[in-house]
């Protein structure tokens, strides 16, 4: 009787240890994107959650960037998604404009580790109640230069747009033709002018109310007068400079690489993505925020980064929690993973990066969420300014005015033309 009492309680102590919740294997699929070093780093993480779980195998399904977010749309639509899917914090706008697109987490609550959040973090991916998704970390738009490069070119780094503008002719004239101070990609040129132009007039690009675009014609004639300023001035390559390149991520292509690209407007949670590629003695730092003289506002976008996200045609909704949970919440899970998606969020995530030294406040991905805390930002974080959509559009009216097809007002003209059937679209 004593040994039957003594198995029986092993047993209930190793089932409350790793909640497993059946004897029989499982396989989840989890779905993410993301560059080479992200990709090591969470494939081993996925090695230690099998250790920890040995019923529960997981089937790793990762890609670049591109065609990921088309990728999983159709997979939604399908219903034939991975069990757990990395999300953008503004899928859920066009996704699950109800809360039920993806399966609600409010029902597996203890294995996902809810109280390792504060109730600000998961009310971004709280619709209708639900929580759709386990908000992986804060994401800001920053500035980050090759120290080396610009130590090359002997300019210090520019705190105004207008020393921005000036520090293309100076690198084209110390270092040459194909060295620049800044490389765009696409939503980092639309969030750079959004910026600009929130300084100056502390105005939306887009009313929310009435699902339409909010700048007049000669705010967005001016908005891309000031884009086209930056590309005459040799501040960044167009993008028939960057074509010629091939199609890719603008941190993985030779010029960037090579340090002939000397820094990006861009996310905080790309920096260890970006700095990775990077060739020593160059280094990627974190420089000031240019602002006009007097601006009352940075107009920096700021958001939930990434996310976790559950299937709602999940068969075993319980292993994907515990995935999530161990992913987010647990040391031997978080540490292998480190900043390659951001700051987490995570209490307990956070708590374990800086038990293991990952987590310093003078890392360039943590000095950005600091430098942001500092300025004066109280302009909307509008989903819509992510929408695949609405990026295109706008590059449209960037690669006419780059390629010399069109005048800047008559690019304005055409992107109005059909901005707004877009917005109505997306907004519904």
């Amino acid at each position: 009787m004593k040994t039957a009492l003594l198995f029986l309680l092993v047993c209930c102590t190793l089932g409350n240890a790793s909640l497993a919740f059946s004897s029989e294997q499982v396989e989840l699929r989890f779905s993410w994107w993301g560059g080479k070093s992200r990709n090591v780093a969470t494939l081993e993480a996925l090695k230690a959650f099998e250790v920890r779980y040995p019923s529960i195998k997981v089937k790793a399904e990762y890609t670049g960037w591109d065609g990921y977010s088309s990728r999983v749309t159709t997979q939604l639509n399908s219903g034939t998604e991975a069990d757990v899917i990395q999300t953008n914090w503004n899928w859920l706008t066009l996704l699950s404009r109800t809360g039920d697109g993806f399966y609600d987490l409010n029902k597996v609550s203890k294995e996902v580790g809810l109280e390792h959040y504060s109730p600000e973090s998961l009310t971004t991916t709280t619709v209708n109640g639900k929580v759709n998704a386990m908000p992986i970390s804060s994401n800001v738009m920053l500035f980050y230069y090759n120290a080396h490069t610009w130590e090359k070119a002997g300019v210090p780094f520019p705190t105004t747009w207008d020393e921005l503008r000036a520090a293309g002719q100076q690198f084209k004239e110390k270092l040459g033709d194909n060295y620049f101070p800044l490389v765009l990609s696409e939503q980092d040129a639309l969030m750079l002018v959004r910026s600009y132009m929130y300084q100056k007039y502390q105005k939306e690009m887009i009313d929310v109310e009435s699902k339409t675009f909010a700048w007049s014609h000669e705010e967005l004639v001016e908005g891309l007068t000031f884009y086209k300023s930056l590309m005459d001035a040799h501040v960044a390559p167009n993008m028939k400079q960057i074509a010629s390149f091939g199609k890719g991520i603008n941190y993985e292509m030779k010029p960037w690489i090579n340090g002939e690209w000397g820094g990006v407007y861009n996310w905080n949670a790309l920096y260890t993505a970006e700095a990775g590629n990077l060739i020593l003695p160059d280094k990627l730092v974190m420089g000031p925020y240019p602002m006009l003289p007097g601006a009352k506002d940075a107009g920096q976008f700021r958001k939930t980064a990434l996310m976790y996200s559950i299937s709602r045609h999940t068969k075993h909704p319980k292993e994907a929690a515990l995935l999530l949970n161990f992913l987010l919440n647990e040391k031997e899970g978080v540490v292998p993973v480190g900043l390659e998606r951001g700051a987490p969020l995570s209490q307990t995530g956070e708590k374990a990066l800086r038990d293991a030294g990952i987590w310093q406040d003078n890392d360039p991905v943590i000095q950005g969420l600091a430098q942001s805390a500092k300025l004066p930002n109280a302009s909307a974080t509008l989903p819509q300014l992510e929408d695949g959509q609405f990026v295109t559009l706008f590059d449209n009216a960037r690669e006419a005015i780059d390629y010399g097809k069109k005048t800047v007002d008559q690019a304005a003209t055409e992107f109005e033309q059909q901005v707004n059937r877009i917005l109505k679209r997306i907004m519904r």
